[in-house]
């Protein structure tokens, strides 16, 4: 399959781009989904910096950080920006991935509960009845507590088998920790998501609405004119789509940072952290029939700042540069101990690149899926169109999105230097 570029308009073009002769004459309307994060924190410095932008809002997602610490953490680099200009919105976002039990246990774990339920029941106990049950207890355990569940099950089940559910169910999502919150990257980016700088609690508050209902209705008050760049997993997306069943054709694009198409995950060998930490939430996005464009740690891996580049831009007169320079340190350091590498990689700032100069990428599309059980839970595969199959299959059918394929390792460099480095 051909590789194409695109425009700095979604288009096709033959690359060449002029920032101040292309620059649109009202700024495109951006939201960004994100889980700050040092290098989210980057992408959105990024964006701050960026006039051919109008920032929406930004919305929250566990990943890097509980949900609630990236409501805060976004909240503080709003306080960052702000110096007397309107707060951008923010809102929060869903506290865990759409399923918190993967189908890989569902047969087992089902059985579990069914044998309980016997014990307290007896021998006429419907094992689909429970099968149902458990998925809406899983349900249920995102929102309440087992005291509370009673009154709403489906079927008669004693309390005691309630809180046997909840005691099962802790432990037995790969991304949710022992005490039921999602597991995050506190080793990469420090306990409070900026590199263990401790600021002070923002003053500046959230929003009412969440980040599914804020998406929607700006898309909608917007049709064909907002992008989302999507930075943590894609659950605030997809409950998006589920919200609204027009949500795919009016929003003008999505540009994920996620994935490993053709190369290792960096969770294990089959995936990468977003789209592992709600696979089905990625599914549903990649073949929700939006126009999607999806950056993986194939590209973002290409590019790093070095031990170098860290230094030019601490000492440079960058608008935001001492205070990345202050978080990045935790970042740095993780990287050398774990990946050997004297630096840190760029995920987010590459992928808002791929927003704003999709002319430095070039792209392939195809249908992508994600494998949402097993030991390839989490793992991003591409029909690539060069098979014509003689039978349908899981990718049948679905709309293409477009892989970024190769990247101007240079342009790119030079272009986050640019806007981190911008008084």
């Amino acid at each position: 399959m051909e590789c194409v570029m695109l425009s700095s308009h979604g288009g096709l073009c033959d690359g060449s781009y002029d920032v101040v002769s292309n620059s649109p004459a009202q700024p495109d309307k951006v939201i960004i989904d994100t889980d700050p994060g040092i290098d989210d924190s980057m992408a959105i410095l990024m964006a701050f910096q960026t006039p051919e932008l109008e920032i929406l809002g930004l919305t929250t997602v566990f990943g890097n950080v509980t949900t609630k610490d990236a409501t805060r953490n976004a909240l503080l680099l709003d306080s960052v920006r702000s110096a007397g200009r309107p707060d951008v919105p923010v809102a929060e976002g869903s506290p865990g991935p759409l399923k918190m039990v993967p189908t890989e246990l569902g047969y087992g774990f089902v059985m579990i509960i069914a044998n309980v339920a016997e014990m307290f029941i007896g021998p006429d106990v419907c094992f689909t009845a429970i099968s149902e049950m458990v998925q809406f207890m899983i349900h249920l355990h995102r929102c309440m507590s087992p005291h509370e569940s009673l009154s709403l099950l489906p079927c008669q089940l004693t309390p005691l088998l309630v809180q046997v559910f909840f005691d099962l169910l802790q432990p037995n999502y790969p991304c949710v920790g022992s005490g039921g919150e999602p597991r995050v990257a506190d080793f990469i980016h420090g306990s409070d998501g900026l590199g263990n700088i401790f600021l002070p609690q923002p003053k500046a508050k959230k929003i009412e609405k969440n980040a599914a209902e804020f998406l929607v209705d700006k898309v909608s008050e917007y049709p064909g004119e907002v992008s989302i760049l999507a930075l943590g997993p894609l659950t605030n997306v997809a409950l998006a789509i589920k919200r609204d069943s027009s949500f795919a054709s009016k929003v003008k694009k999505v540009v994920v940072l996620g994935g490993a198409f053709f190369a290792l995950g960096n969770v294990n060998p089959a995936a990468e952290a977003n789209i592992y930490g709600d696979p089905e939430a990625a599914d549903v996005v990649f073949t929700s029939g939006a126009n999607i464009v999806v950056v993986g740690i194939n590209i973002t891996t290409q590019i790093k700042f070095t031990d170098a580049d860290l230094h030019q831009l601490r000492h440079s007169e960058g608008r935001y540069a001492q205070f990345i320079s202050d978080i990045c340190k935790f970042y740095r350091d993780w990287h050398v101990k774990s990946d050997g590498v004297y630096g840190i990689f760029l995920h987010d700032p590459v992928s808002f690149a791929a927003l704003v100069r999709p002319d430095l990428f070039t792209y392939k599309e195809g249908v992508v899926r994600v494998e949402t059980q097993g030991i390839c839970l989490g793992h991003t595969l591409m029909d690539q169109g060069l098979k014509i199959w003689n039978s349908s299959n899981p990718w049948t059918g679905y709309s293409p999105v477009s892989v970024a394929w190769t990247v101007d390792v240079d342009g790119v460099l030079n272009y986050i230097k640019k806007l981190l480095m911008k008084p």
